[in-house]
C-alpha cells in the first residue's frame, strides 16, 4: 500500500466518524487509534503528516522499534502511542520506555498494573501512565482480558494501589465478526455494564471513564451507540481499514513480544 493510499484511507475514515456525528448531532468526535502494527515506519510518518497523531501496536518489540526510530522521532515529534497487545511482565521496563508513550490499554490483571506503577515510579515522571483495563466481554479462551464480574476489583486496585497509574477506562476486544443486523453488539453492551459498576462503586461520572471498543468492522456502530445511548466507544482502534490487510506475524516473532 502506497502512502498516497493512507492518506486517502485515512481521510475516509475520520469522514466516516465525522459523518456519524453530524448525522445525530453528536458533537464530540471519539479518537481514532490508527493501529499500524506489522506497517513500515514510512506509513506511519505519511498519516501523522496527514494530521493523525494516536498509533496503536500490538507487539512491544515493535513499538519499541518504531517508537526509537530516528526517523519518527525527528518528523513525528507529537506522537501518541497506545499500547494494545498483550503484555508479559518480564517485558514491561521495554514498554515503559518507548518515546510518546500515551496509554496502555490492556491491563488484566493486578499483577501485570503492579508491574507498570513500580516501573513507571522509577521514571520519576511529573504525571502517571494513562491505562485502560480490558475486560474479556466475549469469555473466549484465547482472548485476554480480566472477566466482567471482576472488573470492579481490578479497577479498585489500580486506584487505590496504583499511585502512579491513571485509571482512564476500560477496554474490549469483542467477539468478531458479530451481524450487527441482530442489534446493539452485547460485547459491547456487557462492557458498558462494567462501566455503570464501576463509576457506580467508586462515584465516578460515566464521562470521566472511556470505552475502548470498535475496530475496523464495526467502529461506526461502536460511535453511533454512544450517541443514541451513552453506550458506545470514546475510542475507536482502526488498522486495516487505514493501513490495508497484514501479513500474519510468525510465531516466533509474536512469542518474542
Amino acid at each position: 500500500m502506497s502512502e498516497f493510499d493512507i492518506v486517502k484511507n485515512l481521510a475516509n475514515v475520520c469522514s466516516r466518524i465525522n459523518a456519524v456525528c453530524l448525522k445525530n448531532g453528536f458533537d464530540y468526535k471519539p479518537r481514532l487509534v490508527a493501529v499500524s502494527k506489522t506497517k513500515p515506519k514510512e506509513l506511519i510518518i505519511s498519516a501523522y503528516e496527514s494530521g493523525q497523531r494516536h498509533f496503536g501496536e500490538n507487539y512491544i518489540q515493535e513499538l519499541t522499534s518504531k517508537s526509537h526510530d530516528p526517523e519518527i522521532l525527528e518528523k513525528c515529534k507529537d506522537i501518541k502511542w497506545h499500547f494494545i497487545g498483550s503484555i508479559q511482565r518480564n517485558k514491561v521496563n521495554k514498554l515503559i520506555d518507548v518515546p510518546g508513550l500515551y496509554l496502555v490499554e490492556t491491563v488484566d490483571s493486578e499483577k501485570l498494573a503492579s508491574a507498570l506503577n513500580s516501573a513507571w515510579e522509577k521514571l520519576k515522571k511529573p504525571e502517571p501512565l494513562k491505562v485502560f483495563v480490558q475486560i474479556n466481554t466475549s469469555g473466549e479462551e484465547e482472548k485476554s482480558g480480566c472477566p466482567p464480574d471482576s472488573s470492579c476489583d481490578l479497577v479498585g486496585y489500580v486506584i487505590n494501589k496504583c499511585p502512579s497509574l491513571k485509571f482512564a477506562g476500560l477496554m474490549t476486544i469483542g467477539l468478531l465478526g458479530y451481524d450487527m443486523s441482530n442489534g446493539p453488539n452485547p460485547d459491547f453492551l456487557l462492557l458498558r455494564k462494567c462501566r455503570d459498576e464501576v463509576c457506580s462503586k467508586f462515584e465516578m461520572n460515566t464521562k470521566d471513564v472511556e470505552l475502548s471498543m470498535g475496530m475496523s468492522g464495526d467502529f461506526e456502530h461502536a460511535i453511533f451507540l454512544y450517541i443514541q445511548i451513552e453506550l458506545g466507544s470514546t475510542n475507536v482502534r482502526v488498522g486495516t481499514t487505514i493501513f490495508g490487510a497484514r501479513e500474519p506475524k510468525k510465531k516466533s516473532e509474536s512469542e518474542s513480544n
